[in-house]
């Protein structure tokens, strides 16, 4: 009797998108410098989509049906936490500033990239050898602090700093990138929320190659500078105006230690996208999407914010004269570090219910609470 063959889920991420992830991981996009980036993922997007816009300081969106009255949002941020060269000293240290959340305390010993004037220069975290550190038994071992923490390029003057094409202002960003471990988990810097920018760009791609046709405008914006307020959402969301937005971020993988679950909620990496109550996430569109999870059976985890979700959600749920928001979260471990950890069967659930969700939006859908 013949074997019976085991069926196999067809990836909704193709091996040609997944090359454009490391791409797009690996490439530095720091708060206010994210253009690189940002060309990287207009490209991409570009054949998907019927045109684009950019803003000044460098918000992108791809649009279909752009003639369309009522407008749809799928959003992410594209700018990563980052370093900025503040003194440089007469022996050829480079003293910081943060850009961004950046996290001082996995800093030491780590590699950098400076992105000067003459192109990018490598460079490290210094930190003094264990056995100095250690030499006096009464004196308090000294931890990592902004002010502490400098980047040795190698050169030993300011004079042969600058040659380089250093300068005061110039941003550093960790070197790690992309890198796959076992049971199906990615690693890498800045995957918050640059794996945000590849979900809604797969959104689009699906859209096109399934032929679907939408009965609104969608705009699959790309927002600068979340890390340091939300800023590129608040000007996208003032220009667009939209009716309904649903953005997509990282939320904290909370199965880790020294992480309180009381505190931050119960949610895991590979048991599907988090979803979120809050005041800015509008309670009607929340049910819409688990309702569309359930019909679809696509896992989700349920978590509460408190006055805000920290994300760019906040911007355009209370912009202009306010717009039903919803936020879907992908499970992340070890955030601002440059291992963020994420499982790609999440990657796969935060597409696929994104996409499903905008097939069940109209300009009917009634999201009124009156």
């Amino acid at each position: 009797m013949a074997k019976a063959k085991t069926s196999r889920k067809k990836s909704i991420v193709t091996d040609e998108s997944l090359a454009f992830l490391k791409k797009y991981i690996n490439n530095a996009s720091p708060t206010g410098f994210e253009s690189g980036g940002q060309k990287l993922w207009l490209n991409y997007i570009k054949p998907f989509v019927d045109t684009h816009i950019t803003d000044p300081y460098g918000s992108a969106a791809g649009i279909i049906n752009a003639d369309s009255p009522f407008k749809v949002v799928i959003e992410a941020h594209a700018d990563e936490i980052s370093w900025f060269v503040n003194y440089i000293t007469p022996d050829g240290l480079i003293y910081l500033k943060r850009n961004g959340g950046v996290d001082h305390q996995v800093a030491p010993g780590k590699r950098v990239i400076i992105h000067g004037r003459k192109g990018p220069v490598k460079a490290v975290f210094g930190w003094p050898a264990i056995h100095t550190r250690m030499g006096n038994p009464e004196s308090k071992e000294p931890s990592p602090r902004v002010d502490n923490l400098f980047l040795d390029c190698g050169a030993r003057s300011k004079k042969e700093v600058e040659a380089t094409g250093i300068h005061i202002g110039a941003v550093a960003t960790y070197e790690d990138g992309f890198e796959e471990l076992s049971y199906g988990y990615y690693i890498g810097r800045a995957m918050d929320n640059r794996i945000g920018g590849f979900m809604i760009a797969e959104v689009a791609r699906l859209l096109k190659e399934n032929k679907k046709k939408l009965p609104y405008g969608l705009y699959v914006v790309n927002a600068v500078q979340e890390e340091i307020g939300l800023r590129g959402a608040e000007m996208m969301a003032r220009r667009i105006k939209p009716n309904i937005a649903i953005i997509t971020d990282v939320t904290h993988d909370t199965t880790t230690p020294m992480v309180n679950k009381i505190i931050e909620g119960d949610v895991a990496c590979g048991k599907g996208p988090s979803l979120a109550y809050g005041p800015a996430v509008h309670n009607k569109l929340i049910d819409i999407v688990e309702a569309t999870a359930a019909k679809q059976k696509i896992p989700v985890q349920m978590r509460t914010v408190s006055r805000s979700t920290g994300t760019d959600t906040d911007s355009f749920a209370y912009a202009n004269d306010g717009c039903p928001s919803v936020l879907i979260s992908i499970p992340l471990r070890y955030m601002h570090t440059p291992v963020e950890m994420l499982h790609k069967d999440d990657i796969e659930n935060t597409i696929k219910l994104m996409y499903e969700t905008l097939l069940t939006l109209s300009p009917k859908t009634n999201l009124s609470y009156f």
